[in-house]
């Protein structure tokens, strides 16, 4: 409204509904090895609300592309399918994302018992989906994209050494 966003604000707007999703996710996926690193367990606390934004924010992101730029038209959508692979993956983060923030209730946790953990460990999928999304739509400037793609293999990093220290313990 005040002009400050430049020659394409739509832009501006799609692109900023996708860095706070991007945040959110690697904030998601940060919390469990920081508990680990720090103790603090109160960490915890916040991973599901952390994770809702990511999904609050995927859906703005996805909605504002399905209205901007595809302009609610099935034409349009798959002419920009054909040409931009990197829609396929954002589609496809989303779609994974969706029964992750559906089931991010007691109600469901409680109805999906053991299977909800397994149901959201897709965040890793989701992850791998969004940086390379990410990737292909970088034009030039990898500067950030290297900053994500740091900070998700730092974080999967750990994950893999606590998983071969833990089978490795129940190996011996």
């Amino acid at each position: 409204m005040t002009g400050q966003l430049g020659p394409d604000p739509v832009k501006v707007l799609i692109l900023s509904l996708g860095f706070w999703a991007i945040t959110f996710l690697w904030l998601t996926l940060a919390v469990s090895p920081l508990k680990r690193l720090t103790t603090v367990t109160e960490l915890l606390r916040y991973r599901r609300m952390l994770g809702l934004y990511c999904w609050f924010y995927a859906s703005l992101h996805m909605l504002a592309v399905v209205h901007f730029i595809v302009a609610w038209d099935v034409a349009i959508f798959v002419e920009e399918f054909s040409e931009r692979p990197y829609m396929a993956l954002g589609i496809i983060a989303w779609l994974l994302l969706l029964p992750l923030g559906l089931s991010s209730n007691r109600w469901a946790i409680k109805k999906l018992g053991r299977h909800w953990k397994r149901l959201h460990q897709l965040v890793y999928i989701i992850a791998a989906c969004v940086l390379l999304h990410f990737w292909w739509l970088v034009r030039s400037d990898y500067a950030e994209l290297l900053l994500y793609a740091s900070v998700l293999f730092v974080l999967f990093a750990e994950r893999l050494w606590l998983f071969f220290k833990r089978n490795q313990r129940f190996s011996n």
